[in-house]
């Protein structure tokens, strides 16, 4: 590993092509550039799903950690390590403070690897806009995730109106088993489900996509029923025109599969780790009309699909507009004291 501190973009780029040559090519052969925006408190929880990620598919890690935008003098920090505790990759985690980390795409560019897709990935909460961050206009794919934010039903109605076709979201991936166990229920029947229900908690956002998924495939308006009894997405309940009932219920790693006139079946339904939902995410670099479908249905919108891929970077200052806010405030106390 190799520590820069203090430093400039330049020479973390002539200390990455130092380390590439002195691994001898460990990390050749990448398929994509994985950047990865994240509070410094997470980023060795990014770096462990990163690792796993990049088992499946080599690429360049690019971990953008920015902090103080308001500090008066601009640093940049960075760590590079080849072929090392980040598994088969070229990682770069950078530490931007001051100004310097509204621009973080001036360091990150000249290190973005020639040729292959780009990947933003913010562990964490997005901005509202993706278009406001550099680092998602120049991504091919944008990985948010919904549950990270305070309200994630919200949130997830912030990304249909946001979406560009490019963008997924973990909460959709959580739900990549519930759909194949659905899916594969119908492998032996022809019959037209009239009725749909999702048993979860109210904010669960998984359960939402799951409700907009059932939708928009089934042309039917499944109804959401809201347990605090678990944490997470508990059950799918279908019925069928021909009277069958299927019944999908989850119990820790396992889910019970009940069908009218059948033995209950046990099915593994495995919570999995984070590295291999973002690795799933990794497989398709192409737009997902089937999450963009479920997206827009689950926030009651339409043509999230149609809509254009290219994004226009919208710049705005975080530090200024709070400023701003403070100063409203300010004014608003100052009015009610008076």
């Amino acid at each position: 590993m190799i520590g820069l501190w203090d430093t400039t973009g330049n020479e973390v780029v002539k200390a990455l092509a130092a380390e590439r040559r002195s691994a001898g090519g460990v990390a050749s052969g990448m398929a994509l550039t994985l950047i990865v925006v994240v509070d410094e408190k997470r980023v060795r929880e990014a770096e462990a799903a990163a690792t796993i990620a990049a088992a499946a598919h080599p690429c360049r890690l690019l971990v953008v950690v920015r902090a103080d935008v308001e500090r008066e003098r601009n640093r940049l920090d960075a760590e590079i390590v080849v072929g090392g505790r980040l598994g088969p990759c070229e990682a770069v985690v950078t530490r931007m403070y001051g100004r310097l980390a509204l621009h973080a795409e001036s360091v990150v560019m000249p290190l973005l690897v020639p040729d292959v897709p780009v990947v933003t990935w913010w562990h964490g909460e997005p901005p509202a806009e993706i278009a406001t961050d550099f680092l998602g206009v120049v991504a091919d794919r944008r990985i948010t995730d919904c549950a990270q934010a305070v309200d994630p039903i919200e949130a997830l109605r912030e990304r249909a109106r946001d979406y560009s076709p490019g963008d997924t979201d973990l909460a959709w991936t959580r739900i990549t088993p519930w759909r194949t166990l659905v899916a594969g229920a119908f492998d032996t029947t022809e019959a037209r489900v009239t009725e749909a229900v999702v048993v979860a908690p109210r904010r669960d956002p998984t359960a939402a996509l799951m409700q907009g998924w059932l939708a928009a495939r089934l042309g039917i308006q499944p109804q959401w029923q809201h347990t605090d009894d678990h944490p997470r997405m508990r059950q799918v309940q279908l019925r069928c025109a021909n009277g069958d009932e299927l019944t999908l219920t989850r119990d820790d790693s396992m889910a019970t599969f009940r069908r009218t006139g059948q033995d209950d079946r046990m099915l593994p339904l495995v919570r999995r780790p984070l590295g291999d939902e973002l690795a799933e995410e990794l497989r398709r670099l192409d737009a997902d009309q089937v999450y963009a479908e479920a997206l827009g249905t689950a926030a009651g919108l339409s043509g999230l699909e149609q809509r254009p891929a290219q994004r226009v970077h919208v710049w705005k200052d975080p530090a200024t507009a709070r400023r701003a806010e403070a100063g409203v405030s300010a004014h608003a106390d100052t009015s009610t004291t008076s």
